[in-house]
């Protein structure tokens, strides 16, 4: 198929990159003109395991196009798949704009297309990738309707997508299920045969379903995470081990073992964001959703006992200083976006304390924050009254623990993900800080 993305973010260049590898002719679109013009040149604006190489091979092979040219892009292809951002208002509430903005150039694309060609009005699917509210799609329909864009000659999807930074590719090639919310059978067929090739499992729905899906996964995960969080306070009052308690219970198949693991709590471009749309949704609609405002209460709970764990240990130090391992919201991705570490620094410079970072994705300072990056785990340590683990890398099993006790200035580790082994930990000569252990 002709398959035109709109939007260059994480969302639209996965999806572009993948659906270009299936054997598409896929059309992403950016109105950033540095962004699409480091694309034609291979430079992916962001970390993402497996991409940069996936986009040049697809580019070279001519199936993957990059361009500011989002009318022609349109006109073009079969399938339209709307990938903007729609990050939070203070109030909760997504911020929709660039899906108008788009739909409004979507509806531009079709209207010059049938004066251009009356006898071959080509029918198009609109599909919605980006986290809408529920009731987008009928906005986007309404949207097309309004601009005088013939009903016959498009169809509105939502195909929320289920990617995770870090294995996204994977995630895509290999998907648990696929979600499609339609209400014409043409619009299924085509987005059905679009995924075919991937052999997964397919969900037809409603469009409204299909848009509550997506929420109603990120906060039942995020729930999980904020749950053992819960656990692993109780624990720590107890002299249980939240590890043990949580290993067992993921071994019950009505639980699960995943998101059961612990720490400073959830963060990312996602979870804090759909739970507070989906709390936003149901406040509108008159119900005060009770379970979700606590896992958002619970997890800020963790950064405050956290950071509350660090000041007490440092309490008599002189010049604190403190190396935090990790400043990416999970392994395997540069994302900052809502990442507990930068909360956790900001409480920390507040209290005068010298923070030092060291992260494998991370080569310079893009904070605005008083912290200073290290290309080097050891120097990094270097002086510094406590290590401080906050995202677990899997490099950092691999530490040279007699080199991290002699940078430091006292033997040290605070772990915030619960990646090591307390007691191998203290055998080495350490004092170890875990969470809920």
């Amino acid at each position: 198929m002709k398959i035109c993305v709109i939007g260059t973010g994480y969302v639209g260049l996965v999806t572009g990159a993948c659906l270009a590898n299936l054997g598409n002719e896929v059309f992403c679109v950016d109105k950033e003109k540095s962004r699409v013009h480091g694309l034609i040149k291979g430079q992916v604006p962001f970390f993402e395991a497996g991409l940069e190489s996936l986009v040049l091979q697809n580019f070279k092979a001519k199936r993957l196009f990059f361009s500011t040219d989002l009318v022609s892009s349109v006109e073009r292809s079969d399938v339209v798949l709307i990938a903007v951002g729609t990050p939070s208002k203070e109030s909760g509430q997504p911020d929709i704009s660039a899906v108008i903005e788009v739909t409004g150039e979507i509806a531009r694309a079709l209207k010059k297309r049938t004066k251009k060609r009356r006898s071959n009005q080509k029918y198009k699917v609109i599909v919605n990738k980006s986290t809408v509210p529920v009731g987008m799609g009928d906005i986007v329909t309404k949207i097309l309707l309004e601009k005088n864009v013939p009903k016959k000659m498009f169809a509105v999807v939502s195909n929320p997508e289920f990617l995770r930074e870090g294995s996204a590719i994977a995630d895509f090639l290999h998907p648990d299920r696929i979600v499609i919310g339609a209400s014409d059978s043409r619009a299924f067929n085509v987005i059905g045969e679009l995924y075919r090739p991937l052999n997964a499992h397919i969900i037809f729905t409603s469009i409204k379903s299909a848009e509550l899906i997506k929420y109603a996964s990120n906060a039942f995960l995020a729930a999980k995470i904020s749950f053992i969080n819960e656990i692993a306070n109780i624990c720590e009052r107890v002299g249980a081990d939240v590890k043990e308690v949580a290993s067992a219970m993921g071994l019950d198949k009505r639980i699960g073992r995943e998101f059961l693991n612990a720490g400073i709590g959830y963060g990312g471009s996602c979870f804090p964001k759909d739970l507070s749309a989906l709390i936003h949704l149901a406040r509108e609609n008159g119900y005060n959703p009770k379970i979700l405002n606590s896992v958002i209460d619970i997890n800020e709970f963790q950064i405050e006992a956290f950071v509350k764990k660090i000041l007490n240990l440092l309490e008599k130090a002189d010049n604190a200083q403190i190396t935090l391992l990790g400043l990416s919201f999970k392994p395997g991705t540069d994302d900052l976006r809502a990442a507990p570490a930068l909360k956790i620094v900001e409480k920390l410079i507040e209290k005068g304390i010298k923070i030092n970072v060291y992260d494998p994705c991370l080569r310079k300072n893009t904070t605005q924050m008083r912290i200073e990056i290290f290309n080097d785990v050891y120097l990094a340590l270097k002086g510094s009254d406590a290590m401080v683990l906050v995202t677990e890398w899997p490099e950092f099993q691999g530490l040279d623990f007699d080199r991290v006790k002699n940078a430091l200035k006292r033997p040290i580790i605070i772990d915030g993900r619960n990646a090591y082994d307390p007691k191998k930990i203290k055998e080495l000569g350490f004092m170890y800080l875990g969470v809920g252990r």
